[in-house]
């Protein structure tokens, strides 16, 4: 990712900012001093990647999850993979090679990868929600339709997102309509920011109703089952907590910067740059926990590996979206 401050032509530019970024994603004549946020941020991407690598090993290699639900998960663990590559990329690029048109790309593979691992959870909740309300018809071809569907539109989005600063769609030329991640424009940032709130109140609408189908479902079984008040509510309980976390995590990551995205200006420190980016990468580290090691599926898988006695036809469980 790049910020504020330039050299060589834009000289002029860094003297004015009063700070030099590495997050500048422009060529560099003369060798950058190592930047202790962009080692941080390369250690991020690469235990993201080492984590999602496996999740989509597991998936790719084992044929009883060629279902919707680890479809989708595999769609996201692919997305924080290229985003975690995409952060090494650039650590290596800005300190190494220095080349503007490599940069573009890397910049281009980044706003990709997290749009699409963005993407991937709204389309995860999308599916939760339809595994409860429409629960006698989920397992049939139209859910695996629409989770098609939901891939190519996220990916395709992702991918349209992406070319924009590599297509001309960036400041190199015009400094002043910088935002606070270089060579993004101020308007590119600001459309990135709304569709992610836009994301957020649909994953926030959605994991309300939610809630209320859960509840209303524990209910329905303790009054079956004649279980007490105590056990509804320790059902009810833990399902809206893990959905509080779910929603709690993303939120606590990528709200800061999504804010910082509108309020921000190219001329600011690249300090708040880095401190509300840092966190959002972090989401892409979180997410393989909650949504791919907490399976129980997944979990069977790994310890047969380690045990090397793996087998890639054994049977599972089908389980519903919402178990996981």
């Amino acid at each position: 990712m790049s910020h504020n401050s330039t050299e060589g032509q834009q000289g002029r530019f860094a003297a004015s900012n009063g700070s030099s970024s590495s997050l500048n994603l422009d060529s560099v004549v003369q060798p950058l001093a190592l930047n202790p946020w962009d080692v941080m941020l390369c250690i991020s991407g690469t235990i993201i990647s080492c984590e999602n690598a496996i999740v989509v090993a597991v998936i790719f290699y084992t044929p009883a999850f060629r279902t919707p639900m680890f479809l989708l998960i595999g769609s996201l663990a692919i997305a924080d993979f290229l985003a975690g590559m995409g952060l090494i990329f650039h650590f290596a690029f800005v300190y190494c090679i220095q080349s503007q048109v490599v940069n573009l790309i890397t910049v281009g593979l980044l706003v990709t990868s997290f749009t699409a691992s963005v993407g991937s959870l709204l389309a995860i909740t999308i599916d939760r929600y339809l595994s409860l309300y429409n629960a006698l018809t989920y397992y049939s071809e139209r859910t695996v339709t629409r989770t098609y569907i939901m891939l190519i539109l996220t990916w395709g989005f992702s991918i349209c997102f992406g070319l924009l600063p590599v297509m001309g769609w960036n400041c190199l030329k015009d400094i002043s309509t910088c935002s606070i991640v270089k060579p993004l424009t101020k308007n590119n940032l600001i459309i990135l920011s709304i569709s992610f709130f836009m994301v957020f109140a649909v994953m926030l609408q959605l994991y309300v109703q939610i809630c209320k189908i859960v509840c209303r479902h524990a209910h329905q079984i303790a009054v079956q089952r004649h279980f007490l008040a105590t056990s509804h509510y320790v059902t009810t309980r833990k399902g809206i907590s893990t959905l509080a976390v779910i929603l709690g995590t993303f939120a606590s990551c990528w709200l800061p910067f999504a804010i910082y995205c509108l309020l921000g200006d190219y001329t600011y420190p690249a300090l708040y740059t880095y401190m509300t980016i840092l966190p959002a990468t972090y989401n892409s580290m979180i997410n393989p926990v909650i949504y791919a090691f907490r399976n129980q599926e997944i979990q069977k898988v790994l310890w047969t590996v380690c045990c090397g006695c793996f087998s890639s036809t054994m049977p599972f469980r089908s389980r519903s979206p919402s178990d996981v």
